[in-house]
């Protein structure tokens, strides 16, 4: 009978033990829904870097020809040369905005791109920049 109750008395503390842990780690549900949002996630991601990647080609581009060309003219030709290379569909040579500051030539863009995300959602992206501005290369003095 001693053996008996020192296991009854025993039994009960185990149990009451096992509820005071915490759990840990996560449980199968929260587990599928984390994997869902990561690969939704990472399809838009996929679905949104052509937008950046042309972009970068369009800044490359303005850089380029606004450091070339003398005219107007030179400049947007220049621009549809390199856009035919860099596979820019974006925007073409007549969407340049082709100022003179004093005796400095700056070359500005501006665009937007949609990407299209389920039937009726689309993501609207919209870049600006210029020769000139942040990030752009310096204006460049025209030689007359």
């Amino acid at each position: 009978m001693c053996t008996g109750s020192a296991v009854s008395a025993s039994h009960p503390r185990k149990r009451a033990a096992r509820r005071a842990a915490p759990a840990r780690g996560l449980s199968l549900v929260s587990l599928i829904f984390l994997g869902l949002v990561v690969v939704m996630l990472f399809i838009l991601g996929m679905k949104v870097v052509p937008a950046f990647t042309e972009y970068m080609a369009i800044e490359r581009a303005v850089a380029r020809v606004g450091n070339e060309g003398h005219t107007v003219r030179e400049i947007r030709s220049a621009f549809d040369r390199y856009a035919t290379l860099d596979d820019i569909k974006s925007i073409t040579g007549r969407d340049l905005d082709i100022t003179k500051d004093g005796e400095l030539i700056v070359v500005n863009f501006a665009y937007s791109y949609s990407v299209p995300l389920l039937q009726n959602v689309r993501l609207v992206i919209d870049f600006t920049g210029s020769s000139g501005g942040p990030g752009g290369s310096r204006p460049r003095a025209v030689a007359e």
